[in-house]
């Protein structure tokens, strides 16, 4: 993307071979060792209108089922299942919400997908585990690698060689070495292998019945590198030191064009063959296609298989989260931005990658919370902070390595306390976050965007990747350096409202940076006026947060006399494969607010009310931010719903503002007007007015 000139405009090479990409300021360089030059031009001009052109050509993103936007919990090394109970009744216990809970390879019987540990996790006891979180509306994922184990004891391989379903070297299954030693990859290309994948799904959620599956190692890796056979007599691996050590026979095949083109791309240092810990790229795939030429859709296609399989299947939603990506990855997958590690450099750069891939149309992304590889001990100031930003990921999960100290958010006091302020706040805003999935959806919008998408006018903006927001309109800006207790924000023009207390508010006459205060258990995140956000009461699962009532926040520029805020509510029964209006399962609803001749409105227009009237929602409360003043006089006037005006209360708190402008400006005071008792339903239209006085 491009943006200049206050235009923006997108570019997209469409090409799966290998390439190096230079930028140098004013000029873009592609060097490309294979396939077509496949260019696609997108006119904006602005970067919301690049990013709709795009995913209408590349795929829309994914609909996430609503449990998805709740927190997640994962370890590489929950040994056995009481790890995993334990896990689950300590977050219950800390008061920190927790929505999905997730195994690594742990669960599996030698490492070999779509298997279970018969000792470590026995069906039975995994099963009446699975019966009690789902009662309680969590969730459970659980891993899978491409890699299938080589033994002919092991049922998914006998049936995968019986189909004929993986790559091929000189006629013969391409051997290479991942957790359960020698593998062989399926061929996602070959539509014989994509059924073959769905049919062992479908045995494996018979065996288990999993809400959703994660994809790794996917690009694909490879302990080995170069043409490898199983030696005689060796146990590989031999179930001692790190699992990663190659234990085939292997010689190097740097002999071909395809293993050692003339154009050394820098994909793991020039120093390497570019099939280097992965498949040789002169290995070939169905109908002959060289992994040469297939290599950076290898994710891509196992990521379209196994949604085909989780759809079909299940005839449900299917959630599912990839490690590698290709362009139109979004329209079928999540994505984690893989083995970060716990430093504060990785802290920071999980912002700009989080961005960039929300513009790459897969807006449902995150990094591991604390970082994968974190220190030992874990540093609990940086897990701090860490779960402060991440509970405002679109994909919010805490992810450790096997031999890492433990680092579940409970496991300190401290990181412990600033999960529940910020996962309780990420708590209240899901109908939001998932509004906000159902635009990702339909126009491709990120979820999480840099602040020039909202501002595009604004040049100090474009390189900012310190701070971000969600929508249009919430703005996170958290804390990235050690020790720091306050953090230097970027604000650009407008009112600007604190979520975590509303009677705070900045001023912003042109886009400058303010020092916020920060202790260690809080983070800023500011409501840009002209918004109107729908808001739940919170609570430690998503089911249940679901279930309250609902509160609008309506936020005008402050001290405004005349001013308009706009806001929307998606909803629907997150279960169902597509998320769209007219299935007689879902409810769309605009929030219209102004202020204008001494009067406030807010009233709401409703699209197929059916959906919300059937759940039973209503909203409770509205809270308006900004106002000059209220008057003693007050009526409350609604219309529309129902209400018994005796009931509604009415009340409103002042609070001077004093934040020091740039220029000096004047103090103005903040009235927020809280009107509760409401009782509205939120599946039928409502508007609701009264007469703002102004004190002196």
């Amino acid at each position: 993307m491009d943006l200049r000139k206050l235009k923006a405009h997108g570019v997209l090479l469409l090409n799966s071979n290998g390439m190096d990409v230079f930028y140098r300021g004013n000029s873009l360089t592609y060097k490309v060792i294979g396939g077509i030059f496949d260019f696609y031009f997108f006119s904006g001009p602005s970067p919301l209108g690049v990013v709709d052109q795009y995913t209408a050509f590349v795929g829309r993103p994914a609909p996430m089922p609503y449990w998805a936007f709740g927190f997640h919990q994962c370890r590489w090394g929950y040994h056995n299942l009481s790890v995993v109970e334990d896990v689950v009744e300590n977050y219950k216990k800390a008061k920190i919400p927790l929505d999905v809970i997730w195994n690594d390879d742990d669960h599996m019987d030698g490492h070999k997908d779509f298997t279970l540990n018969p000792t470590n996790y026995p069906r039975p006891k995994l099963l009446a585990f699975l019966e009690k979180i789902h009662a309680r509306g969590m969730k459970y994922i659980v891993i899978i690698d491409p890699g299938i184990g080589v033994n002919k004891s092991y049922g998914v391989y006998n049936r995968g060689l019986a189909n004929d379903v993986f790559i091929k070297y000189e006629g013969k299954p391409y051997l290479a070495q991942v957790w359960p030693g020698a593998v062989n990859f399926p061929d996602f290309l070959n539509p014989k292998t994509v059924d073959w994948w769905v049919d062992e799904i479908r045995r494996f959620l018979e065996l288990v019945p999993v809400d959703g599956l994660w994809i790794d190692m996917n690009e694909a890796s490879n302990f080995c590198s170069g043409l490898c056979t199983i030696p005689e007599g060796r146990i590989c691996p031999n179930g001692t030191g790190p699992g990663w050590v190659c234990c085939l026979d292997c010689k190097n095949i740097t002999q071909t064009r395809w293993d050692d083109p003339p154009y050394k791309i820098n994909a793991s240092g020039t120093q390497v063959p570019i099939g280097y810990k992965t498949i040789a790229t002169s290995a070939y795939q169905y109908n002959g296609v060289l992994e040469y030429d297939a290599h950076s859709i290898y994710g891509f296609s196992q990521s379209v298989a196994t949604h085909k399989a989780l759809q079909g299947l299940e005839g449900k939603r299917p959630f599912i989260l990839t490690r590698s990506t290709f362009v139109g990855s979004g329209h079928y997958a999540a994505h984690w931005t893989g083995d970060n590690k716990g430093t504060w450099d990785d802290l920071k750069l999980s912002i700009s990658t989080m961005l960039n891939f929300g513009i790459f149309g897969v807006p449902m992304v995150g990094s591991d919370i604390c970082g994968f590889y974190p220190a030992a001990p874990p540093l609990e100031e940086l897990c701090n902070r860490w779960i402060e930003l991440g509970a405002f990921y679109p994909f919010s999960r805490d992810h450790a390595n096997f031999y890492s100290p433990r680092q579940e958010l409970y496991q300190w006091k401290s990181v412990a306390e600033s999960a529940r302020n910020a996962l309780g706040m990420r708590y209240k805003l899901l109908p939001y976050l998932y509004t906000l999935n159902y635009e990702a959806h339909r126009t491709g919008a990120p979820i999480a965007r840099p602040l020039f998408f909202s501002f595009p006018n604004e040049t100090k903006l474009y390189g900012l990747s310190t701070q971000f927001l969600l929508g249009s309109s919430l703005m996170v800006s958290p804390v990235l350096d050690k020790g720091k207790t306050e953090v230097k924000a970027l604000f650009p023009p407008g009112s600007w409202y604190n979520m975590f207390d509303m009677t705070k508010v900045i001023v912003s006459k042109e886009s400058h940076y303010l020092s916020l205060n920060a202790p260690l258990h809080v983070i800023n995140v500011h409501l840009y006026q002209n918004a109107i956000i729908p808001m739940q009461q919170g609570g430690l699962i998503s089911k249940e947060a679901r279930t309250t009532p609902f509160t609008l926040v309506v936020a005008f520029p402050l001290g405004a006399t005349t001013g308009e805020a706009t806001g929307n509510l998606f909803l629907d029964d997150d279960e169902l494969p597509e998320m769209k209006l007219g299935s007689g399962y879902s409810t769309y609803i605009d929030f219209y607010a102004t202020v204008s001749q001494g009067t406030v409105k807010v009233w709401s227009d409703v699209q197929e009310s059916k959906f919300a009237l059937e759940k039973g929602w209503t909203i409770e409360k509205v809270v308006v931010l900004g106002l000059r003043g209220i008057g003693s006089d007050y009526e409350v006037a609604v219309e529309g719903n129902g209400v018994d005006s005796s009931k509604v209360v009415f009340g409103s708190t002042e609070h001077e503002y004093t934040e020091k402008l740039e220029d000096g400006g004047d103090k103005m005071k903040n009235v927020m007007v809280e009107v509760k008792g409401l009782e509205l339903d939120l599946g039928k239209k409502f508007a609701m007015s009264w007469k703002m006085g102004i004190k002196s």
